[in-house]
C-alpha cells in the first residue's frame, strides 16, 4: 500500500484516506440515482433503460476513479458528469426528431459521440496538448477557479441541493424560496405543504455544517463524514417525530439484485454507428466540438481547482502527474461510452474528501468500490438525505475561498477576471463556462492596456474559441 500510493510521502494514513475516499462518495451518491433519471426521463423510457444507465453510472465511475487512482495517485472520483448529461439527454432527444429512430436507437447513437469524444481526449492526452492548455491558462485565472467552484459548491449546499415539490409547485430551492423570503409567513404561504419539510432539510443542513466546524476545531479526523451522519440522524428523526414517516420503509421492498439482464439488453457495448451516420456529418462534428469543449474545462478547473486546495500544485500553479489525470478522465468518458452513459469527469465533490484528508489514490479507491457496491446496495445509499450532503459541500465551498489570498487584486488583469469567474460559475452551473469567461476578459484587458504580448498564443486561441461557442449558434 505504501510503496503503491505513497501514504508517508504525501502525509497521509491508510485510515484517513478511507474516510476521504467514504466522505467523497457519501456527497456524490447522489449521481446513481440521478444520472440514470435525467437520461431516460425520470424513468419514462422503460425501466430496462433505467436500470442499463443505472450499472453503467456505477460500473463507468468506478473504472474511471480506478485509473485516477493508478495512473495519476491523485485522491479524485468521477462520474458521469452534471449538465454533460442533461445536454445529453436534450441530443438524444433531437436525434428521435431527426432521424425518426425510437428513443433507445437514438441513445445508443448518442453513446457514439461520447465514444468519439473520449478517443479524442485518449489521444490529446497523450500527445500533452490538454496540458499545454491548462499552462495557457493565466496563472490569476488558475488561483481563482478554487474559490469560483467553492462559490459553486456553496450555491449547490445552498440551492439546487436542497429542492423540494409541494402542493404550490416546485421546484422550491432553500436559497431562492426560504431564505429568499420576507419573511417566514411568505415562505410559508410560497412554499404551501412543503414548507415544514423545507424547515427540517434548513435545520439538518446547519446542524452538520456546525458539527463538521466544531469536530474540524478539535481536529478530528474525518470530521465532513461524521458531521453527513449527525446530519443523517437529524433528518431521519425528524421525519420520524414531525412527519410520522419511516425513512427506512424504502429498504423493505427493494431489490439488491443488479439488473445486468437488462444492461446487456439495451447500453452494454451498444454503440449504434448506422445511427450515428444518420444524424449527418456536420452535426455530429459540432456536437462533438460542444461535448469536448464542456468536458475539458470542466475537469481541468476541477482538477487545479481542487488540487490548489489540497496543496498539491507546484510554484507556477500546475499540478504534478496532469497529463495522466486528464488521460484517467479520457478512459472513464471511453469506458461510459461503451457501458451506457454520458460524459464521466472529474467530479468537483471530490473536494470533500480532500478536505477529509485524502491526498493519494487510496482516496479514489475507495469512492470506487463504494460504486462498485453500489450495485448491490443501492437502496441503501438512496436514504442518505440530500440536506446532509448540503453541509459538507457548503463547508468545503467556504474553505476553498481561501485560495482568495494568493491573488494579486492590486492586478486588474488578475482582479476582473477571476471576479467574474466566481460569479459565472455557479449562475451558469459550469466550471467550463466560468473559465471561459475569465480567458476572453483577461484577452481583452491586456489588448486594451497595452500588454497584448503577455498573453499566449494558445491563450488567444482559447479565448476566441469560446467567443464563437457563446455567440455563434450551431
Amino acid at each position: 500500500m505504501e510503496k503503491l500510493f505513497q501514504l508517508k510521502k504525501n502525509g497521509t494514513t491508510v485510515r484517513t484516506e478511507i474516510v476521504a475516499g467514504l466522505t467523497t462518495f457519501m456527497t456524490m451518491a447522489y449521481i446513481i440515482a440521478l444520472n440514470p433519471n435525467l437520461l431516460t426521463g425520470f424513468g419514462a423510457e422503460g425501466q430496462n433503460l433505467w436500470n442499463g444507465v443505472f450499472l453503467a453510472t456505477c460500473i463507468a465511475s468506478a473504472i474511471g476513479t480506478f485509473a485516477m487512482a493508478f495512473l495519476a495517485n491523485k485522491p479524485f472520483v468521477m462520474a458521469p458528469g452534471m449538465g454533460l448529461n442533461s445536454f445529453f439527454a436534450i441530443v438524444t432527444g433531437n436525434i428521435v426528431a431527426m432521424t425518426g429512430m425510437t428513443y433507445l436507437e437514438s441513445f445508443q447513437s448518442a453513446l457514439v459521440i461520447i465514444f468519439v469524444e473520449g478517443i479524442v481526449f485518449i489521444i490529446l492526452s497523450i500527445l500533452n496538448i490538454r496540458e499545454k492548455i491548462v499552462k495557457a491558462i493565466p496563472l490569476g485565472v488558475r488561483l481563482g477557479i478554487g474559490p469560483a467552484i467553492g462559490l459553486m459548491l456553496m450555491n449547490i449546499g445552498f440551492g439546487s441541493n436542497v429542492s423540494l415539490y409541494g402542493s404550490n409547485g416546485g421546484p422550491f430551492y432553500a436559497m431562492r424560496d426560504f431564505f429568499g423570503s420576507l419573511t417566514a409567513k411568505f415562505a410559508q404561504d410560497t412554499l404551501g405543504d412543503a414548507y415544514n419539510t423545507m424547515v427540517l432539510s434548513v435545520v439538518t443542513m446547519f446542524i452538520g455544517l456546525f458539527v463538521i466546524i466544531a469536530l474540524n476545531h478539535k481536529k478530528i479526523k474525518g470530521s465532513v463524514l461524521y458531521g453527513m451522519l449527525v446530519a443523517s440522524v437529524v433528518y431521519w428523526a425528524g421525519e420520524a417525530i414531525f412527519f410520522e414517516v419511516n425513512p427506512f420503509e424504502s429498504l423493505k421492498t427493494a431489490s439488491f439484485i443488479p439488473p445486468f439482464k437488462d444492461m446487456a439488453e439495451t447500453t452494454l457495448f451498444k454503440l449504434n454507428f448506422n445511427g450515428f451516420v444518420e444524424i449527418g456529418w456536420f452535426t455530429i462534428i459540432t456536437l462533438v466540438i460542444t461535448f469536448c469543449i464542456i468536458d475539458m474545462f470542466d475537469t481541468i478547473g476541477t482538477l487545479v481547482g481542487t488540487a490548489s486546495r489540497a496543496k498539491m500544485l507546484d510554484k507556477e500553479g500546475n499540478m504534478p502527474q496532469m497529463k495522466q489525470a486528464l488521460l484517467s478522465d479520457a478512459i472513464g468518458t471511453v469506458v461510459g461510452s461503451a457501458t451506457g452513459t454520458s460524459t464521466v469527469t472529474t467530479f468537483v465533490e471530490s473536494a470533500s474528501g480532500v478536505e477529509a484528508g485524502g491526498r493519494t489514490g487510496l482516496t479514489a479507491i475507495v469512492a470506487g468500490i463504494m460504486f462498485l457496491l453500489c450495485m448491490f446496495i443501492a437502496p441503501i445509499a438512496a436514504i442518505i438525505p440530500a440536506p446532509a450532503t448540503s453541509s459538507a459541500l457548503i463547508y468545503v465551498g467556504i474553505l476553498m475561498f481561501g485560495n482568495l489570498k494568493d491573488i494579486n487584486f492590486a492586478d486588474l488583469s488578475q482582479l476582473v477576471p477571476v471576479a467574474i469567474m466566481i460569479l459565472a460559475m455557479p449562475i451558469s452551473g459550469s466550471i467550463g463556462h466560468g473559465i471561459g469567461l475569465a480567458l476572453i476578459s483577461y484577452t481583452i484587458i491586456k489588448l486594451c492596456t497595452g500588454k497584448a504580448k503577455e498573453v499566449s498564443v494558445l491563450t488567444y486561441i482559447l479565448s476566441l474559441i469560446f467567443i464563437l461557442k457563446f455567440f455563434i449558434p450551431v
